[in-house]
């Protein structure tokens, strides 16, 4: 497990409880403002697996690069990145995601298989947990969330019909995301606290270096209409999250008040 953030240091205390389990590299020495390099000789050679979040939402990091593992399975939680830019599926055994971020409503999850992993569960995995399972049953093992596929096809569409791939998904999500992060970057006030190279598209936390500055950035937003910009409770500062809905004028009129906020306070 490579750990970059909340997300990855659960999916490894959970690994724990079922099996030999270690953790290769982790950025919690710099508040995992950073994504770890490996080497594929740091992974064992009798390891089933490699586990990486993509997208860590609480401190705005993301692989712009998958790590060389070598010959070992890759597996993904892309949970907060997914359809946000092209991914090259051959190159993982498993990836995931939960909808919630820019898919569809909380309650669905996409896993997408390599066809040789299937069949090698655990005799304790639970039922709901066994891939080859929901795969032999069309993934309707259980009653599915109707409701919530149904929102999931009509983002695709969205998505088809706006922007017709992938590839334009991801030019719109860097021209937004580059709006927030060049004015950041030149701000007397504000801040980013990821390293540059590792910069996620979908989360941009900021901070202006004292929290009480902070709380009053915050509050200020809150009036005038911004939601939701403050930052995780173990990280303070503040966050904007910025996935696939959002559209560029949402993060212009934020850069906008930043700027007057900024005027008034550096």
């Amino acid at each position: 497990y490579i750990i970059t953030g909340q997300w990855a240091k659960k999916a490894f205390q959970e690994a724990q409880k079922y099996g030999d389990v270690k953790a290769v590299a982790s950025s919690a020495d710099k508040t995992f403002s950073y994504i770890p390099k490996t080497k594929p000789e740091d992974f064992r050679d009798d390891v089933d697996y490699v586990y990486i979040c993509m997208n860590n939402t609480i401190y705005g990091t993301v692989y712009k690069e998958l790590p060389p593992v070598g010959d070992k399975v890759l597996i993904a939680d892309v949970s907060s990145c997914a359809l946000s830019e092209p991914l090259d599926i051959s190159k993982f055994g498993v990836v995931y995601f939960g909808a919630q971020k820019n898919v569809a409503p909380a309650g669905l999850v996409v896993a997408i298989i390599r066809e040789d992993l299937l069949g090698n569960a655990r005799d304790i995995t639970p039922v709901m947990m066994n891939y080859k399972v929901q795969a032999d049953a069309d993934s309707l093992y259980n009653t599915p969330p109707c409701y919530t596929i149904y929102i999931c096809k009509l983002v695709l569409d969205w998505i088809k019909e706006e922007f017709g791939s992938l590839e334009a998904m991801k030019a719109h999500n860097e021209k937004k995301a580059a709006i927030l992060y060049d004015f950041l970057d030149n701000s007397k006030l504000f801040k980013g606290t990821v390293v540059p190279e590792d910069r996620s598209l979908m989360n941009v936390p900021f901070v202006t270096g004292d929290a009480d500055m902070d709380a009053k950035f915050v509050k200020a937003a809150t009036e005038a209409g911004f939601v939701n910009l403050k930052g995780h409770r173990t990280v303070g500062g503040m966050r904007a999250s910025i996935y696939n809905a959002m559209p560029i004028e949402g993060v212009e009129k934020l850069v906008a008040f930043m700027k007057k906020f900024e005027e008034e306070n550096a």
